[in-house]
């Protein structure tokens, strides 16, 4: 696949960013949103994903969200989550950066260190009053309220609300010299600008889908593919180069 799109050879000094979307998780069995058949097609954004919605109903938000709860409990990284553990074992910690449009916990789940959950984390709740955030999986009956009494929600970035830690997630991109998108279907922003971003700073641009995504001018090298297959091939020809210049 890679030998006849030769991609330039990476060192230890080169700062990788890789950008995830739902196509990553489909993989493992966890619905995408914007595909035929996506969560979007099943349910209205206004309904269960949006701040508006939980103050109006939160028993229906929390309806929605425990079932995909429910889903990530049983669902396993694939070869995908585990080559960019790997990846990033040997590299650097300031040379990877893992950006997630997903809200589930498979990377961490792989080995991966320091992915930033940019829509958040299913795994999480958050209280609405007063903010502390908290790891937890398990199932609950009616409403959660947090130990203050105040209600809890899920720790997710609904419509209308800001990423996480856009900030550092923009200096990284800023300064990176690769930049892998996989899984994204480029039409969700501000993440569907970070390939146009990396690329107008010189930036190598690499995306990998099974389908092509709505920014696809952007890339440099683009692989029509399953993220299983094609991103342990690549990060095992990267892992070579880094051995190599070691």
């Amino acid at each position: 696949m890679f030998d006849s799109a030769p991609l330039p050879p990476i060192t230890r000094t080169s700062k990788i960013f890789v950008l995830t979307g739902a196509g990553i998780s489909a993989e493992s069995g966890l619905s995408t949103f914007r595909d035929s058949g996506g969560i979007w097609e099943q349910h209205k954004i206004e309904d269960i994903a949006t701040p508006e919605a939980f103050e109006r109903d939160p028993l229906k938000v929390w309806h929605f969200y425990k079932e995909r709860r429910r889903n990530i409990r049983s669902a396993v990284p694939n070869p995908a989550h585990y080559a960019l553990a790997k990846l990033e074992k040997n590299l650097p910690v300031e040379n990877f950066t893992l950006v997630t449009q997903n809200v589930d916990n498979l990377h961490r789940l792989a080995g991966s260190q320091n992915p930033y959950h940019m829509h958040g984390e299913l795994s999480k709740l958050r209280c609405v009053d007063c903010h502390t955030v908290t790891e937890n999986l398990e199932d609950f009956k009616g409403l959660p309220f947090c130990r203050c009494n105040g209600l809890l929600r899920p720790h997710v970035v609904w419509f209308n609300e800001m990423p996480f830690y856009l900030d550092v997630i923009l200096d990284r991109l800023h300064e990176c010299d690769i930049f892998v998108a996989v899984g994204t279907s480029g039409q969700v922003y501000p993440a569907a600008g970070f390939a146009g971003r990396a690329k107008s700073r010189g930036a190598t641009t690499i995306g990998i889908n099974t389908e092509s995504p709505a920014n696809m001018e952007y890339y440099d090298y683009f692989f029509k593919e399953k993220a299983s297959v094609a991103l342990p091939m690549l990060i095992e020809k990267w892992i070579v180069d880094i051995k190599k210049g070691t």
